[in-house]
């Protein structure tokens, strides 16, 4: 190791103890001067001190820095003891966050130096977001905990178990791929259900919107234009809420192609980009023109990592594969555009996916693309009929379907714009 590498790497453990010195020093902010153990100048050391005993390691040996963290951590915990006796905090976070400092310092020194930083920061994330987590933890539900405990298990431990083949006289299901994209999607629902969760729906009818397009765009609307129903001033806000939500959803519609299929996530996203800024532009037109006064209703989302919400998912993404595979097979892809939309009515995510993976077994990418756009403008205008047949002619029906119009006729434009040598290059 030559001088300016050495120099660079005890700059980064220097810049790891000095990032959760000032995350520790800010939380501790209020306490009066030499009244903690630790702040910003004590994590800077410790993380400069990681450094130099990574560095001294190659002539003085690991014994010597391990040495040196037990050291460390026995000052630490002595002086955290008195300060402990005092302000009767007995939390060990602040130890633990000391030793990986000194961990994270040495590891700059001796191996990856991107790895170390990214610790630091993940570190000094998971330090800062205390009152969120805890926050969190205080609002989660047993039922919520045990159905990702479940979930967990089946993935971690029952997934590597699966056959990784087909098992069905059409050689249609397989079921470690059926329950990896069950759970992907599931995840991915997650994401936006713990949004919620975390910051609460009332935050505004824009972010609830958002985190429930994540969760699910047609629960959303409906639960939207029935809080429409009843506050008819609010019609223009909650709609805007709605087109957001249905922008997500082709998002989705987009990471899970782009995921499975990379090539045809490019073809696809040539048509689903132009509807997906077109729904966001009549969105924010939506809001120019609405009532600022709107509240969000309550969401009533299901948690997606429930397990029956994943099981009855998961057979309806075996069914649509087994039904797709017979029908190209037997009867050709005309009948396949039929079960894409009949899917599209119910749930574009499980048609998504199952022709995603179907591409690879042989399905024409431009059969797969079409199967999908057709299920997507299914999809978007279901909602809008499940809308109108709650909400009446009210505004929330009205500026979402013509929101809808304008999204498909840009997805159509973008489609008959599609270079044939993009289609023709998404291949297997």
């Amino acid at each position: 190791m030559d001088t300016v590498d050495a120099f660079q790497r005890l700059g980064v453990a220097l810049a790891i103890g000095l990032l959760i010195g000032i995350e520790r020093g800010w939380q501790e902010r209020e306490v009066r001067p030499g009244g903690r153990t630790a702040g910003v100048r004590t994590f800077t050391l410790i993380g400069l001190l990681g450094g130099l005993a990574g560095y001294l390691q190659p002539s003085l040996g690991t014994t010597f820095s391990i040495s040196l963290l037990v050291l460390v951590g026995a000052i630490y915990t002595l002086l955290k003891w008195r300060e402990a006796s005092e302000d009767g905090d007995y939390s060990i976070t602040g130890h633990i966050a000391a030793l990986v400092v000194f961990a994270l310092g040495a590891l700059a020194v001796t191996g990856d130096q991107a790895v170390a930083a990214a610790g630091g920061v993940a570190a000094a994330a998971m330090l800062a977001a205390r009152t969120r987590l805890h926050g969190f933890l205080r609002r989660l539900t047993w039922v919520e905990l045990r159905s990702a405990l479940v979930l967990l298990a089946m993935t971690l431990i029952a997934l590597p178990l699966l056959p990784d083949r087909t098992v069905d006289p059409w050689d249609a299901l397989n079921p470690h791929s059926l329950w990896l994209m069950t759970v992907m999607i599931a995840a991915l629902s997650y994401a936006g259900y713990v949004a919620v969760r975390v910051a609460g729906p009332h935050r505004g009818i824009l972010f609830a919107g958002a985190a429930g397009g994540l969760v699910s765009s047609t629960a959303l609307t409906l639960s939207f234009a029935n809080f429409a129903k009843e506050t008819p001033e609010n019609g223009g806000q909650l709609a805007a809420g709605a087109m957001i939500a249905g922008s997500l959803s082709l998002g989705r519609v987009l990471v899970i192609t782009a995921l499975l299929a990379p090539n045809l996530g490019a073809a696809l996203a040539v048509s689903l980009l132009p509807a997906l800024l077109a729904m966001l532009a009549a969105a924010f037109w939506s809001i120019r023109y609405a009532s600022n006064n709107a509240q969000a209703p309550a969401l009533k989302l299901k948690n997606p990592f429930e397990l029956r919400v994943v099981l009855q998912f998961g057979a309806l993404l075996g069914l649509i594969i087994w039904l797709s595979k017979l029908i190209i097979d037997y009867a050709g892809s005309a009948m396949f555009y039929v079960v894409a939309a009949v899917s599209g009515l119910m749930d574009v995510d499980a048609i998504t996916l199952s022709t995603a993976r179907m591409t690879a077994n042989g399905l024409s990418p431009a059969t797969a693309l079409d199967a999908i756009l057709i299920a997507a403008c299914v999809n978007m205008a279901a909602k809008v009929a499940l809308a109108a047949s709650i909400d009446g002619r009210g505004a929330f029906p009205v500026r979402l379907g013509l929101a809808t119009l304008a999204s498909i006729g840009a997805g159509l434009a973008g489609y008959l714009l599609l270079p044939q040598t993009l289609l023709a290059g998404t291949g297997p």
